[in-house]
């Protein structure tokens, strides 16, 4: 039997192909779509903290702010309204993914991003100016609305356009991806796609930098052929071979947002201030935390090709379940169930911070970027929109209920909130080991063969389902293939 998670890589094939110039900075462009969503999570939850901020739109909340000694640090923030503010971008994000599989499958990676980008543009220009609940509200939907667009389409464009052995190193505002993708080029997968061979052969050879890229494209070619004998790809997602697929698409982003980072990133100055610290000292803490954030990302930039996505994921979940435990334990001692500790010593404070902070770094290099590029590069082309939306869909659901009833919980929990993500960390540890094959260096197309050799998924996964090559072989004799 092989090894938990192990591949033997000895049958299959290596494309030629460079990292080239155009390849970065394509990818570094688009890869702005990724980053407006933990922009946005960062300066708006920075802003839910401000008095001034508070008062104007929230007075109910303002008040209880004010109130610290009739009210439980706890729950001084608890407002189902205030909830709903934040955790509307998440519902309207949901909604948009669902039409931005189809705009994706029809039009292009590149048309569907310039979408996420002029609704995201349009929802913070509306915040910025807003004088009354109603416009914050609405524009945090556009704001949802450009993010299901971009998270539909821009984690498929960079595995798609990065060449297999860089493809984990390509998921590094609005306005820069807006206008960014009115020049980008498309995908040689989406060109192929819409039928204009010859563009995406050239393209093929742009984005690899050698002129020897025949296999590849008549591989998919071949795959582009197989997935248009696909008429319901929705319903073909439940299809037994597709069993590992869909188990992916569901889970991995359900346990992204069980980790509680968006509640960390986007409750931050909330939470710093919640467990006594001054409104200052908060903010700054959340600054903090964000670039933390940053830096880490460079670190799964770094090892993703290098040390393997099973390694950073269960590194990371090891390192965030370690601080939530101490975390949980620092406030529990401190601030006990009540909720009232008096002055909080400095370093005390400095403390809760640091491990908050390594704890926000092993999520930056594991199951931040891997919960976005992992599920995005072992999609076949036949069912990669659909299940890139049902991806997505997950995400902001759950994204969406954990924002929804965060400041609920904390209400309740207390510090016992962060025990109750620490045991879903446990848990996708557990799964990341036992169900999830190494995918480092296999090239999209070729992605099947992890399947079928895999202790587990190989009882659903056929020799025959997934053909080396975007099942070429059950299509030597097509027109297509002997073609080109």
């Amino acid at each position: 039997m092989p090894a938990v998670g192990g591949f033997d890589k000895g049958n299959g094939k290596e494309y030629p192909g460079n990292l080239t110039p155009y390849v970065l900075v394509t990818c570094i462009v688009a890869a702005m779509g990724g980053l407006i969503f933990g922009y946005d999570i960062g300066i708006s939850g920075g802003v839910t903290s401000m008095p001034s901020f508070l008062k104007k739109f929230f007075p109910s909340v303002y008040r209880k702010q004010q109130a610290n000694e009739s009210t439980n640090l706890y729950c001084k923030y608890d407002s189902e309204t205030l909830t709903m503010f934040t955790s509307s971008l998440y519902l309207a994000a949901l909604l948009s993914s669902l039409v931005a599989s189809r705009v994706t499958r029809q039009f292009g990676r590149k048309l569907s991003m310039f979408f996420g980008g002029i609704l995201f543009l349009a929802g913070a220009l509306l915040n910025g100016f807003a004088q009354a609940i109603w416009m914050l509200i609405v524009g945090r939907l556009l704001l949802g609305f450009g993010i299901g667009f971009a998270n539909q389409s821009v984690p498929l464009y960079l595995s798609e356009m990065a060449p297999y052995r860089f493809r984990g190193g390509a998921m590094v505002p609005a306005l820069i991806i807006t206008v960014g993708s009115m020049i980008l080029p498309d995908t040689p997968n989406s060109i192929i796609e819409r039928g204009r061979h010859e563009e995406a052969r050239e393209e093929l050879r742009k984005v690899r930098g050698v002129n020897d890229v025949e296999e590849e494209f008549n591989d998919l070619v071949a795959a582009s052929e197989a997935s248009r004998q696909v008429e319901h790809p929705w319903k073909n997602l439940l299809q037994k071979k597709y069993r590992p697929h869909l188990t992916m698409a569901v889970l991995i982003p359900f346990f992204q947002q069980f980790t509680g980072i968006n509640v960390i990133m986007f409750y931050a100055p909330v939470l710093f201030n919640t467990i006594g610290f001054g409104s200052d000292a908060s903010l700054m803490s959340a600054v903090i935390t964000g670039i933390v954030n940053v830096v880490a990302t460079m670190v799964s930039i770094y090892g993703v090709d290098k040390w393997g996505r099973r390694f950073l994921f269960l590194e990371g979940g090891v390192q965030m379940l370690i601080c939530q435990a101490v975390v949980a334990a620092c406030i529990g001692a401190k601030f006990g169930i009540d909720g009232n500790p008096g002055e909080l010593p400095k370093w005390y404070a400095i403390v809760v911070v640091l491990f908050i902070c390594i704890y926000v770094a092993g999520f930056a290099w594991s199951w931040g970027p891997l919960g976005w590029l992992v599920p995005s590069e072992i999609f076949p082309l036949e069912i990669r929109s659909a299940a890139q939306s049902v991806n997505v869909s997950v995400n902001m659901l759950f994204t969406f209920l954990v924002a929804q009833v965060f400041l609920n919980m904390l209400c309740h929990l207390k510090f016992g909130l962060f025990l109750f993500f620490a045991f879903f960390v446990l848990v996708m540890s557990f799964f990341v080991y036992f169900f999830l094959p190494e995918t480092k260096g296999i090239p999209i197309e070729e992605m099947g063969r992890v399947w079928k050799t895999h202790w587990f998924w190989s009882r659903y996964v056929g020799e025959d389902d997934f053909v080396p090559g975007g099942n070429v072989e059950m299509h030597k004799g097509s027109n297509a293939t002997k073609n080109v």
